[in-house]
This record gives C-alpha cells, sequence and structure tokens, in this order.
C-alpha cells in the first residue's frame, strides 16, 4: 500500500484584506513590470479611492488578484477595474476571467471601465467606449465599458 498524496486546498476567490496588500503588490509588478506607472490606467488609479478588491488563494498563498476604483465618468458615479494580476504558475487557467467575473458580480448595476481587449472581456458584456476621454494617453479602441447607458464625458477620480 501506499499513501494518496495530499489534496491542496481549493482555490478560493475572496475579499482582499488589507494584509493582502504586500502580496498583491508583488504580484502585479511581476505581471506588469515598473513600465505599469507610466500608463494613463495607473495614474487614474493613484487618485481613485479603492473600492473593492479581490483576491484569489491557493493553499494559503495569494495567486492572483483584481480591484475596482471609485470614478465618475462624465460626473456619474462608476468603477474603473484593473489591474489584473495572476501569477506566472497559475494562469491559463480561467482565473482572471473568475477574477473579472468577481468584480461585475459585485457591481451590480453600477457601470465598470476597463483599459483592455475586446475579444477577452467582451464575455462579460463589455463593449467599446468610444465617447470617454482619460487624462491622458490611451489607445481609445481599448477603452471598454459595462453599464446600462453609453457613457460620455470626462473619466476622474470619484
Amino acid at each position: 500500500m501506499f499513501d494518496a498524496p495530499a489534496k491542496s486546498a481549493p482555490l478560493r476567490i475572496e475579499i482582499e484584506a488589507s494584509a493582502d496588500a504586500a502580496a498583491v503588490e508583488a504580484l502585479v509588478l511581476a505581471a506588469f513590470g515598473p513600465g505599469r506607472f507610466a500608463k494613463t490606467a495607473e495614474r487614474l488609479r493613484e487618485r481613485a479611492r479603492l473600492a473593492a478588491g479581490f483576491v484569489a488563494r491557493e493553499d494559503g498563498q495569494v495567486i492572483g488578484s483584481v480591484r475596482l476604483w471609485a470614478i465618475t465618468v462624465g460626473g456619474e458615479p462608476a468603477l474603473f477595474l484593473g489591474p489584473i494580476a495572476v501569477s506566472a504558475a497559475s494562469r491559463r487557467a480561467g482565473l482572471g476571467a473568475d477574477l473579472v467575473q468577481a468584480c461585475v458580480d459585485h457591481a451590480g448595476g453600477e457601470g465598470i471601465l476597463l483599459i483592455g481587449d475586446l475579444p477577452y472581456f467582451g464575455r462579460f458584456g463589455f463593449r467599446p467606449a468610444p465617447d470617454l476621454r482619460l487624462g491622458g494617453p490611451v489607445d481609445q479602441r481599448r477603452v471598454l465599458w459595462r453599464g446600462e447607458v453609453e457613457p460620455s464625458g470626462l473619466v476622474q477620480a470619484a
């Protein structure tokens, strides 16, 4: 007889705790590198209030994260999603999609803005938002919105 290998604890997505901040920052830095600090999205996040954060844990370790930030779009409250970061060893397992879905579920009917690829985010109901203006350079084709109303106007931190 032999001993069966120990099963790892199931993967869980849960609300980010303040104690997760260092692990989340390390994960985001590993995923995006220091170049992320030059992006318009990062400038917006620096000024916005954190509305919610989610982490994925495996065996007690943070292996994925995503955050929602409080913003206004044309003066109306909304959320800004990002960044989504998943550890290199955990990519291609659908974890990023699970994290995005946690944000969509959390937002309820509130509008969500992100900068990303339509082929990936379209499955969550995101669509192009050509009438939004961000305070810096951005590829307008990657500005995506999920919400009931068509947004327009300036995007600002709330």
